[in-house]
């Protein structure tokens, strides 16, 4: 039997996706709680644990709902998922553009700034150095800061998440240490620090004498990006745009023209 959806269901999802407020719409598309509709909003101050409408049946099925609509959340994109009750469900989010944050206004930044913005990031960069960091030389990003990375990310962590990356291109201790210890903080999905091995290997002592270790500093992808023989700013750019891409879908990257199987894998 199809169900009608709650009145407001899609005025309230119109009015979240004009703001650019993080929401999921879970629809029973098929079984016999076809056409049941549950939408579920993000962790954001204001909707946080707001659930409107509802999947029918038995209350498993609401919480097996918004269970799937949080994690598509985190991910985004869409997913169809059969529960155990004969149901399958369509998981449909709506989140704003994951963001990208760049420490160190350097020419290596600025061409990241280019290739991530055709990826759909949402781009900001910062340095404490404002003779670097202006709109002259960074006109596709979203957002230039002079600030030290540390007090920016004070303020902008809290909203990072897994679709969300941290680049430290700085190349100098006394921005990216503190720069990369903030980011541990959070639960971004990528950080990544430019610079050689030795660079990376003294780093790597400076981040532990900071109190870094274990867990955190495997998070740490240094020296960034993949091995694809990058030279120029603008090869660098790809090489760690693929890593970001690599690190999200959780694959090993390899050339698909010695490999098996799907070229398209799911997320």
């Amino acid at each position: 039997m199809s169900r009608a959806p709650h009145p407001t269901l899609y005025q309230q999802l119109a009015t979240a996706v004009r703001a650019a407020r993080p929401v999921a719409l879970v629809t029973v598309v098929d079984g016999p709680q076809v056409g049941g509709k549950l939408l579920v909003f993000g962790d954001g101050a204001e909707t946080k644990d707001i659930v409107i409408g509802s999947l029918g049946g038995p209350p498993e099925l609401d919480r097996r709902g918004e269970w799937e609509a949080r994690g598509a959340l985190a991910k985004g994109g869409t997913r169809l998922v059969d529960d155990c009750l004969g149901n399958t469900l369509f998981v449909e989010a709506f989140v704003p553009a994951p963001q990208l944050v760049v420490f160190g206004a350097i020419d290596f930044s600025a061409a990241l700034v280019r290739v991530a913005k055709v990826l759909g990031y949402r781009v900001t960069v910062c340095d404490a150095r404002p003779v670097f960091a202006t709109r002259l030389r960074f006109p596709t990003a979203d957002e230039v800061v002079v600030d030290w990375p540390d007090r920016l990310l004070a303020r902008v962590g809290p909203a990072l998440g897994p679709r969300d990356a941290v680049c430290v291109l700085t190349h100098d201790a006394k921005f990216d240490v503190p720069a990369i210890v903030a980011a541990m903080r959070t639960d971004v999905g990528y950080i990544g620090a430019l610079g050689s091995r030795r660079t990376h290997a003294e780093r790597l002592i400076r981040l532990k004498e900071a109190g870094v270790d274990g867990d955190d500093l495997a998070r740490l992808r240094s020296p960034i990006g993949l091995d694809i023989g990058a030279r120029t700013p603008e090869e660098t750019a790809i090489a760690i745009c693929a890593e970001i891409v690599a690190d999200q879908t959780g694959s090993s990257p390899a050339r698909l023209s010695q490999t098996d199987g799907p070229i398209h894998r799911r997320r």
